[in-house]
């Protein structure tokens, strides 16, 4: 990977990283349903223009059935879910259940499509699932009413279930898993550009009338836009664009490395500007979700190789 690929990725990591933050903003503002729809409605005015640019308009037109149920399951369902668990738990204890992703892409990938699981990859799998439910056991079960609403930290969000919260992280990963599962098995021939912005325009569209019927009866904060348009702009159409950059220039393996760092800043995020606790658990949790995840991935399995 050149300077610059690295530095994109780390770019990236920050960005993805920092949508945990601004999720924990917004949520209480607009209501989960209504920031997730204003969300992906406004990656879609950055991402189609460039699909257009590039002359890619038919493809999303040919696959565009298969596209609306990437949509929904990459970016509908778990932008919900993520948004719903931000009024309940804090940011980086989000971004670490967000890193189970490949995790339940690997298990749902041999379940479904016949993908071959190695050793080193079951014991990933088991691995990486110990610390899920690790954490999750630790923060739903252990978490009562003060530590929730000592999760709120600098926002002031009431706090609600942090064992439902914790279980839509859960849900939004599956969701992952399947959707990248789903790309591969009807979605291959798809620029993935294409992909990308459609899957946005998809899941704004299944959004709409959910976002209009459950919209705030108190007009948001001009503060709490600005968080939205940096989640839309930012987080998700700009990240869209480095992400297919990276995968073009270093490889899909290189890029999903991305994964690995999204915790990191997730967390730091949340210490830095909402005054979040990181816990020991949440950083054990986190070690261990990432061991798992690197070898259920197959991340691990060449260095472990070379070291024997």
């Amino acid at each position: 990977m050149k300077p610059a690929d690295l530095g994109e990725l780390i770019l990236l990591a920050a960005i993805w990283g920092a949508s945990f933050l601004f999720l924990r903003l917004g949520a209480a503002e607009f209501g989960a349903v209504p920031l997730s729809g204003l969300r992906v409605a406004g990656a879609s005015l950055v991402l189609l223009p460039i699909l257009i640019w590039r002359k890619q308009l038919g493809a999303l037109r040919a696959h565009w059935k298969p596209i609306f149920v990437v949509g929904v399951t990459n970016s509908a369902l778990p932008f919900l879910c993520f948004s719903y668990a931000a009024l309940s738990i804090n940011a980086g204890l989000s971004s670490i259940f967000n890193a189970a992703a490949p995790l339940f892409g690997a298990l749902i990938g041999w379940l479904w499509l016949n993908s071959t699981l190695k050793r080193l990859r079951v014991m990933g799998l088991v691995i990486g699932f110990v610390g899920v439910f690790g954490l999750a056991w630790n923060k739903g079960s252990g978490m009562g009413a003060a530590g929730v609403l000592g999760s709120v930290g600098a926002t002031g969000t009431p706090g609600g279930s942090a064992a439902l919260a914790v279980g839509a992280c859960i849900v939004a990963t599956v969701c992952y898993g399947f959707s990248v599962n789903f790309t591969k098995r009807y979605l291959a021939e798809a620029p993935p550009m294409a992909v990308a912005a459609g899957s946005q325009l998809g899941a704004a569209i299944a959004l709409a009338v959910p976002t209009l019927l459950l919209w705030p009866a108190a007009p948001p904060a001009s503060s709490a836009w600005g968080y939205l348009a940096i989640l839309a702009v930012v987080c998700t159409g700009l990240a869209y664009v480095l992400f297919f950059r990276l995968i073009a220039n270093t490889g899909p393996s290189n890029a999903i490395a991305v994964t690995f760092l999204i915790p990191a800043f997730g967390v730091a995020w949340g210490a830095v500007f909402l005054d979040e606790q990181v816990t020991g658990a949440m950083m054990a949790g986190c070690v261990v979700i990432l061991i798992g995840t690197a070898l259920a991935t197959g991340v691990l399995a060449p260095r472990l190789r070379r070291a024997q």
